[in-house]
């Protein structure tokens, strides 16, 4: 099979999803231009704002495709061959992950744009509102752990992390300059984007002449001192005003990815049609991965964000709901936003696709195998080879930054939410106990049975896949329950949650039978990542506890008016 019949196969089917379930999915939820949105009933040119689906599509995909749709994939098809994987990310995107990111957005339209977790306070009382913020801090905790740790082993690659971490630095002080100016002269937006944009390629090709090599600090290896760095980045990325770095970020970051996909799609067809890329890597390697767990869940968990991710809904619900003009726009953005995540995961699998197994095994770390693929697929423009790496490098940070500093500053505003603590100092506080917890795991030194040193983010990835797919399972039940209390089908919702519910309790289950196998032979250890997990499962139980009793209730009711 030619590489280019398969990812035109998939898009097609992702296009087929969007234009045939996409529509039902609209007619399910009675999606009606007439009605005012929150942006337009609320407008105050500050958070809510009416605006064209186009941008707003480019802007909420930007913030909700991150790493994850690059890391998990590529370690699903090491693991257990593309075939699997590739499956799962068209399946999972239209059926699952899309109608969890359009109906979340659609219950927060209808909430006066309000997050999901008030709108599960509607549908389902105040204790279900206390559980998911705690299981949503828990989950944003693992995502800041994982994608930190991830970020700094791009920086430590011997042949061009000091590079890319020098491209990366001077990236970021291009965002700040770029927030500055538009806060002090307020420009044309196109303006700045014509100046500004051309600037990050040039900061890629300045990275080598000025490679940042930092010494280790505080007795740590060079890998945990630039975790420790990055942790310092999220920390003060989460308390400055949003229009000095986060928006200008935002936006370079949108642009940037949008570039990185769409060069490398048209690389891939290129080279593809002139046979320069073979289905070298196995379509399939086994039912387990090298750590002898099985393919179910294992495959669901570690895809995360490519098929599925609780986190979009808190973008969809935080943020992007407060920007829809018309109601009808929430399939192009909600379901339309989730489905094109897939596909820049069908073309980070692409990049394990191209190469042998034995390759794959030189590289190691999935963002190397991203960066390898991409500087083949970008060859195929007659783009220089050692300048398209650290293109895809810089790339692979560049998404990771906008998952960091969202990611911390929701943990900040969860925080808020759950002390109620609203002072001049809780900004710095709270924002420090969401990085406590991240900053003990990824100085840590993680090493295997045989004693030898094991990347912290591979410990992290399953824990953080399996509570992101949980967390969507939650948001799912929350949705089922308001799509009851709303006459409509809510199985359309309810049946994904439950699958997903599965997938994610069986994989945290997984987790811990070593942690609890060590208790019930006498010989309990501190795991904190597994007692992690028995957090996460109890408040996942609890809160499900509450979504059955929601439905009992509206059963109760809906029987009582029929009689």
């Amino acid at each position: 099979m030619n590489i280019v019949f398969l990812v035109l196969l998939c898009a097609g089917l992702l296009g087929a999803g969007y234009f045939f379930y996409g529509r039902f999915l609209r007619r399910l939820f009675a999606l009606d231009d007439r009605v005012k949105t929150p942006a337009r009933e609320f407008k105050d040119g500050i958070d809510y704002e009416p605006t064209p689906k186009v941008y707003l599509l480019g802007q909420h995909l930007s913030a909700i495709a991150a790493a994850g749709p690059i890391v998990g994939p590529i370690l699903a098809g090491l693991w257990f061959g593309w075939l699997p994987a590739l499956i799962w990310i068209v399946l999972g995107g239209i059926f699952i992950g899309g109608v969890h990111d359009m109906a979340s957005l659609v219950a927060s339209l209808r909430h006066r744009g309000q997050s999901i977790a008030e709108v599960l306070r509607a549908c389902m009382g105040q204790r279900a509102y206390i559980l998911f913020l705690l299981f949503l801090w828990f989950s944003l905790v693992y995502i800041i752990t994982a994608f930190t740790d991830i970020t700094a082993s791009t920086f430590v690659d011997l042949e061009r992390g000091p590079a890319v971490a020098s491209s990366s630095m001077m990236y970021l002080t291009l965002a700040i300059l770029m927030g500055f100016v538009l806060k002090k002269f307020n420009p044309p937006l196109i303006v700045s984007t014509v100046v500004f944009m051309p600037l990050v390629l040039v900061c890629i090709w300045l990275g080598p002449f000025f490679p940042l090599n930092i010494p280790p600090i505080f007795g740590l290896d060079l890998r945990a001192t630039w975790d420790v760095l990055i942790l310092v980045y999220c920390y003060f990325a989460s308390i400055i005003p949003v229009w000095l770095l986060l928006q200008p970020r935002g936006y370079l970051g949108g642009f940037f990815l949008t570039l990185t996909t769409v060069v490398s799609f048209i690389g891939l067809l290129i080279g593809g049609l002139f046979n320069k890329f073979a289905l070298n890597f196995p379509a399939f390697t086994g039912w387990s991965s090298p750590l002898g767990l099985p393919l179910f869940p294992l495959l669901f968990v570690t895809v995360a964000c490519g098929a599925c991710s609780g986190f979009h809904a808190i973008v969809s619900s935080g943020t992007t709901a407060k920007q829809i003009d018309k109601e009808s726009d929430a399939r192009a953005v909600g379901y339309g936003g989730m489905l094109l995540e897939s596909f820049v995961a069908i073309i980070a699998l692409c990049t394990l696709i191209i190469i042998s197994r034995s390759d794959a095994g030189k590289l190691a770390d999935p963002n190397q195998i991203y960066a390898n693929g991409i500087a083949a697929f970008l060859g195929s423009l007659g783009i220089e080879r050692g300048w398209a790496l650290n293109f895809a490098l810089l790339a692979f940070a560049t998404f990771v930054y906008d998952t960091l500093d969202v990611a911390t500053r929701l943990g900040r505003y969860v925080s808020h939410e759950l002390t109620g603590w609203r002072g001049k100092l809780s900004p710095f506080v709270l924002t420090f106990a969401t990085l406590i917890i991240p900053l003990i795991f990824v100085t840590r030194k993680v090493v295997d049975a045989n004693g030898n040193a094991v990347p912290g983010w591979k410990i992290f990835w399953s824990v953080f896949g399996s509570s992101n797919q949980l967390l969507a399972s939650l948001v799912l039940l929350g949705v089922s329950v308001w799509m009851m209390r709303s006459g409509k089908k809510f199985w359309v919702a309810l049946a994904p949650a439950l699958f997903m519910t599965l997938v994610a309790v069986y994989s945290l289950v997984l987790i811990i039978k070593p942690w609890l196998g060590g208790i019930i032979i006498g010989k309990p250890v501190f795991d904190p990542i597994s007692l992690t997990a028995v957090v996460l499962l109890f408040l996942a139980g609890m809160l499900a506890i509450e979504g059955v009793k929601a439905m009992r209730q509206i059963r109760s009711s809906q029987g009582k008016e029929t009689t």
